[in-house]
């Protein structure tokens, strides 16, 4: 090929790979909360009233307002959802003295398995049931697990995307319950 044909292959060959670049980079999660909460804001959670997992009432994340809340968005195909679930345990065991509270939202999942998994692991904190996955959706949820960390005022103050890790909680969650609005 002579050189000058290189020209037209070249810059549709980068157009094409802008074109898809922009394509996956704006069919992407919101990270909206993310950035405002890496600047040291805090963002008001979004609310929404979900069935009780394995209940016939409702809960929201509003029911809690004025204790810390461990959100967690889990489901129970999800292993690394389940790898974590002991901890979250021990923690909501361990923070309900101090005006705090683990709340599960599990997320696109069967009601059934979830609730088996549940029982099974000896898992008591309460869980709502996000069975569309919008509340997951409201929150930016791409992944799971992802866990909020919402202050006393309905403000997420912390968020891991992935599992979460003593180190992090220690980290994240301590000095929030030490806060007093």
């Amino acid at each position: 090929m002579r050189p000058s044909v290189y020209w037209p292959l070249t810059i549709a060959a980068t157009a094409l790979v802008a074109l898809l670049s922009y394509g996956v980079v704006s069919a992407g999660p919101s990270r909206s909360i993310d950035d405002r909460i890496a600047a040291g804001d805090r963002v008001e959670a979004p609310v929404a009233e979900l069935r009780e997992l394995g209940g016939e009432g409702t809960g929201s994340l509003a029911d809690h307002r004025g204790r810390v809340v461990v959100l967690n968005v889990w489901a129970s195909w999800c292993p690394p959802c389940r790898s974590e679930m002991p901890l979250l345990q021990r923690t909501h065991e361990r923070i309900a003295s101090q005006g705090g509270v683990v709340l599960g939202v599990d997320s696109q999942d069967l009601s059934e398995d979830a609730l088996k998994f549940l029982r099974e692991e000896r898992i008591e904190f309460p869980s709502l049931r996000d069975r569309d996955g919008e509340y997951a959706d409201a929150l930016g949820t791409n992944q799971l697990p992802e866990t909020f960390l919402v202050d006393r005022e309905g403000r997420i103050a912390a968020l891991r995307r992935g599992p979460v890790d003593q180190a992090w909680l220690d980290e994240h969650l301590t000095p929030l319950l030490e806060e007093r609005s």
